[in-house]
C-alpha cells in the first residue's frame, strides 16, 4: 500500500511542473525577455532546396597520352554510353568527356574531347 501511495505522490508532483517559458530549440519560437527591443536584420525567409537528381562522377584515373580517363560513379548510377559529360575542377569546367565504355561495377571509361582532365575531378552532365 505505502509503495503505490508514494508512487501516486511523487507523479502527481512530477506532472505538476511547469514547463520553462523560453525555448530557443529548432522549431519552436523565442521569446526574449521582458522589455528587450527586438530587431531582425534578415526578414527574407531562406529557402533550401536539395538537388536530388543530378549524381556526380569522380575522375579515378586519366592516361593524357591516349586521351581516356576512368570515371567512378555511385553504385548503379552509370551513365550510359555515348552521354556527354563536362569536367570541373574546384567549381570552374576545364574539359568535356564522351563515355565510351567498357563499362565495370562502378567506373566506365570517356573519352576526352575537350579540355583536360586530372584525378579527383567531377564530371557532370552536360
Amino acid at each position: 500500500m505505502r509503495p503505490a501511495l508514494l508512487l501516486a505522490i511523487l507523479a502527481l508532483v512530477g506532472c505538476s511542473a511547469k514547463p520553462p517559458a523560453e525555448k530557443s530549440t529548432f522549431g519552436l519560437r523565442h521569446v526574449p525577455p521582458a522589455g528587450a527591443s527586438v530587431s531582425r536584420t534578415n526578414a527574407t525567409p531562406i529557402t533550401v532546396t536539395p538537388a536530388l537528381g543530378t549524381v556526380y562522377g569522380k575522375v579515378a584515373h586519366v592516361n593524357p597520352t591516349a586521351r581516356f580517363v576512368v570515371l567512378t560513379y555511385p553504385i548503379g548510377k552509370l551513365p550510359p554510353n555515348e552521354k556527354r559529360l563536362s569536367v570541373y575542377r574546384n567549381g570552374m569546367k576545364v574539359g568535356e568527356l564522351k563515355v565510351t565504355g567498357p563499362a565495370r561495377d562502378q567506373n566506365t571509361v570517356a573519352d576526352i574531347t575537350a579540355g583536360e582532365a586530372q584525378p579527383g575531378d567531377e564530371a557532370r552532365d552536360f
